[in-house]
């Protein structure tokens, strides 16, 4: 397996520029607080996910200030874990975290606050009790009009982290695709995946794996069980792992011996439809011409149309960054026009009902001249990489 190179870690003084920018986007959006709550936007902006639990942590953004909130017994955990929790205020096991928050709100003079979509419903529903508490009740609603822009524009170093992911998992790929034979179990196809992860620098293993024979590749997302690959079955083998928490994603759908005509003339149209979506992604083109471009050509070719089948089942095409799956996505509906930094999979997989399925998935990001592959196209059915 190729030795991947891996990036550094993405610095505080970055972290400290996209704080600036949600502060900067705070009063276009109306907004004088930001409430950042455990998980990726939490990662994204302060290097850690931490974990929710019934006990509320988070962080309290204004123009002027950062508070990390937290149980007082906390402090030394979030102080280990968040470098830059220099200000922090803290709540006893018997009071409201909730109550806390609102008082900093009052004090602050903000009158509208923005909380994390990532944020449970029940912590969100006795925040928004404890802010209708107030003599001066404060608003509130979601932060995703706000963040989620400021994410889905990726800086060089990002696309640094990802490109290394990306690098090991279709390092990955090509190590399985000689090492996989007749009568194996996917489970062992999946372990052998997970531990070629793991000696490759990946934060953990597979983030996610899923390997499919025969006809199970018609089900998208596969469906329970642990068959064993048959003498000339098709082979879909969709997997990523992440590092420094940024993700990559791979399918590669391959045979180890020739097959019926017809599975490899709808092969030659998946690889179409991909490289249809890729020429038309451009600086300024709706998301959703993307997911356009892939479907026309496969409705050229009398597949479809829309997400009937035989044909392509679901979108184009998703973001990609701290999370796997994340906005904006290449799909119809999505108006958002491509910029420079976006980072999008490019999968207009192929599902013929009942017999198999046909996924290519590489990903792409987009620079001011256009769009840039992670990594290279798969060649051929037979031969995947070349």
């Amino acid at each position: 397996m190729t030795t991947i190179s891996l990036p550094p870690s993405i610095g505080n003084a970055e972290r400290e520029e996209r704080l600036d920018k949600l502060r900067r986007a705070m009063p276009a959006s109306d907004l004088d607080a930001v409430i950042i709550t455990p998980g990726s936007n939490m990662r994204y902006f302060f290097a850690e996910a931490f974990y929710e639990s019934e006990r509320f942590v988070g962080v309290l953004v204004t123009a002027g200030s950062t508070i990390f909130i937290c149980p007082k017994f906390e402090e030394s955990a979030i102080r280990a874990k968040f470098p830059m929790a220099s200000e922090m205020a803290f709540w006893e096991e018997h009071e409201s975290p909730f109550a806390l928050i609102a008082s900093l709100l009052a004090e602050a003079g903000c009158q509208r606050c923005a909380l994390d979509p990532e944020c449970s419903y029940g912590h969100a529903a006795r925040l928004s009790d404890a802010l209708a508490q107030l003599e001066k009740p404060v608003l509130c609603g979601s932060a995703a009009s706000t963040i989620a822009p400021l994410r889905a524009i990726k800086s060089q170093a990002e696309i640094d982290l990802m490109i290394a992911a990306m690098q090991l998992t279709l390092s990955v790929h090509q190590t399985i695709f000689k090492w996989i034979k007749p009568g194996m179990k996917a489970s062992a196809v999946i372990a052998e995946i997970d531990r070629l992860h793991r000696a490759g620098g990946a934060d953990g293993g597979n983030s996610f794996c899923a390997v499919q024979f025969g006809e199970a590749t018609s089900h998208p997302h596969g469906v329970p069980g642990d068959p064993a690959l048959q003498e000339g079955e098709l082979i879909l083998i969709d997997t990523g792992c992440t590092i420094d928490g940024y993700n990559s994603d791979i399918t590669r759908t391959y045979a180890l011996s020739k097959l019926d005509s017809e599975i490899e003339k709808l092969w030659h149209m998946e690889k179409q439809a991909q490289q249809a979506a890729f020429d038309a992604a451009a600086i300024g083109t709706p998301c959703e011409a993307v997911d356009k471009a892939a479907r026309d050509m496969l409705i050229s070719h009398g597949l479809g149309p829309d997400y009937d089948l035989p044909g392509l089942p679901h979108r184009t095409g998703h973001g990609i960054g701290l999370d796997i799956h994340e906005g904006p996505y290449l799909v119809k509906g999505d108006a958002t026009p491509l910029a420079a930094g976006m980072c999008f999979s490019n999968e207009p997989m192929i599902v013929v009902p009942g017999q198999y399925g046909i996924r290519l998935e590489d990903h792409f990001y987009m620079t001011a001249a256009g769009p840039e592959w992670f990594t290279r196209p798969q060649a051929d059915i037979c031969r995947p990489f070349g």
